[in-house]
């Protein structure tokens, strides 16, 4: 017995001893791996350093508990109590993404629409974004998810319109970002060496409120610009590439997609113009932003070859695109270039959609021409005085070559259809009304002095068109920019 005991005692000394190097090797590769999170965390506020270290191995048991009951929560909608029980799980354990990005998501979708004023639901989405990235990311600053959440709200809650109070968030961001950077176009010579107390103060801002960094929105603007900064779907971008820029490269995927999709967006709507008539402001396409966004593309397929083909097929579907929105602003030389390169590297016929021996005006005018043919006289007239009066406001509103693009299109369109329905038959019922007829019943509409259309844009209107007091449209077929020359 005394030796069965003797061997028990040695066999254990040595199992102790081949553990103390067992652990050693999974200590170490816990390090490696990132798994570790037992150090203090720089500059943490006091309550996530004290539950840090005094609770030790403990606090994943506890933030386990926590957790399952914030799921349960959250599947009865209780939000509320979902982003209380959310907020002590991120300071037992702050390098758990997921709880991050679920209560940031809980603050800007599911708690903000529950307030019927959109002051108040636009708190509640600031509140989200502020938690991935002012808090968040500066614990988990490697996680791709994390970057692609954040760039997530402002494409989609900003910057789209499915949130009956996307006009707000919008409007209420330029705001802030104007002050930071006047109208949306960063003087970088300034912002990377501000000289003046207004330089350095916009800058101070830039970067310990909003995190953004001059460095880093220069190497944006240079690779995909030029961008307006006033637009949510620019900081799309922006964490989108510091994403990659942090990510491990498995990870990069996602978050090529969070620059290349808001660049599509920006692209349709990049560009802010204020309405001084209204007294609010407008987004129109950004054109010049055409080059850059193919490159976009382009760099994904490189970049991701087992995407290539679901990526060419946005990239060919946003060519044809950028061809017709060229041709409506009256950019006929850029139009026929990109017209080019769609042929040249999708082909002609079904496959890229450009039917043999067309030309740029013949296909650009196919997106809507396919549309007028189904259409009856009374919806094709409601198209044609809808380009009309968008031509005449944009006219007012200084975007003259928009304005001649769309007047242009118009008059293409009431000629196909012309022909299409047989033009000048005395029997044809269906004959629409002359374009110049159009034009001038639009106008006497618009400057009427019972009208309620803004005097201001009357007047700008009447200078642009240079109409005399008793206006009546000259009967040609001239472009809404020369109705009076």
């Amino acid at each position: 017995m005394t030796s069965r005991k003797a061997f028990l005692a040695v066999l254990m000394v040595l199992a102790l001893v081949a553990g103390s190097f067992v652990q050693g090797r999974l200590n170490h590769d816990r390090e490696s791996l990132g798994l570790t999170r037992t150090a203090v965390i720089a500059n943490a506020p006091p309550v996530l350093a004290f539950t840090t270290v005094a609770l030790g191995g403990f606090r994943g048991l506890i933030a386990n508990v926590l957790w399952i009951r914030t799921t349960e929560l959250q599947e009865d909608g209780k939000y509320f109590e979902a982003v209380q029980l959310a907020d002590w799980i991120t300071k037992l354990q702050p390098h758990f993404s997921q709880v991050w990005i679920n209560q940031a998501w809980n603050m800007a979708y599911n708690i903000s629409v529950k307030f019927p004023n959109p002051e108040d639901r636009w708190l509640w989405i600031q509140r989200g974004i502020e938690l991935l990235r002012d808090q968040g990311l500066v614990y988990n600053p490697g996680q791709a998810l994390m970057y692609r959440e954040l760039a997530w709200f402002f494409q989609h809650k900003m910057g789209a319109n499915l949130d009956d109070a996307h006009w707000l968030y919008k409007t209420e961001w330029a705001k802030m970002m104007d002050k930071v950077i006047p109208n949306g176009r960063p003087d970088y010579a300034e912002l990377l060496d501000p000289k003046t107390p207004d330089a350095k103060a916009r800058v101070q801002q830039l970067v310990e409120r909003y995190k953004l960094v001059p460095a880093m929105m220069k190497k944006v603007d240079d690779t995909y610009g030029p961008l307006e900064w006033r637009l949510p779907e620019t900081h799309a971008i922006y964490w989108g590439m510091v994403g990659i820029e942090n990510s491990p490269a498995q990870d990069k995927m996602p978050l090529r997609r969070t620059v290349f999709q808001p660049m599509l967006t920006a692209f349709h709507r990049g560009r802010i113009i204020t309405n001084h008539f209204a007294k609010r402001i407008e987004v129109v396409p950004n054109l010049a932003m055409v080059g850059n966004v193919v490159r976009a593309y382009e760099d994904a397929m490189v970049a991701e070859p087992a995407n290539a083909e679901h990526t060419g097929t946005a990239h060919r579907n946003f060519l044809k695109d950028a061809v017709y929105f060229l041709y409506a602003n009256n950019r006929q030389v850029e139009a026929q270039k990109w017209f080019d390169y769609l042929k040249q590297r999708y082909g002609l016929g079904p496959q890229s959609g450009i039917p043999e021996g067309s030309t740029m005006v013949d296909f650009a005018l196919s997106k809507i021409t396919e549309d007028v043919n189904e259409m009856s006289r009374d919806r094709v007239t409601a198209m044609l005085r809808g380009f009309l009066e968008q031509s005449f406001y944009n006219l007012a509103m200084g975007e003259d070559d928009n304005a001649i693009g769309l007047d242009k299109m118009a008059a293409k369109i009431h000629e196909n259809y012309q022909l299409r329905t047989g033009r000048g038959t005395v029997t044809n019922r269906t004959e629409l009304a002359p374009i110049t007829e159009l034009k001038r019943d639009i106008l006497f509409e618009m400057l009427t002095p019972m009208t309620n259309v803004n005097p201001e844009f009357q007047a700008v209107l009447r200078t642009k068109l240079r109409l005399p007091a008793d206006f009546a449209l000259p009967s040609t077929n001239a472009p809404a920019g020369d109705a009076a020359k």
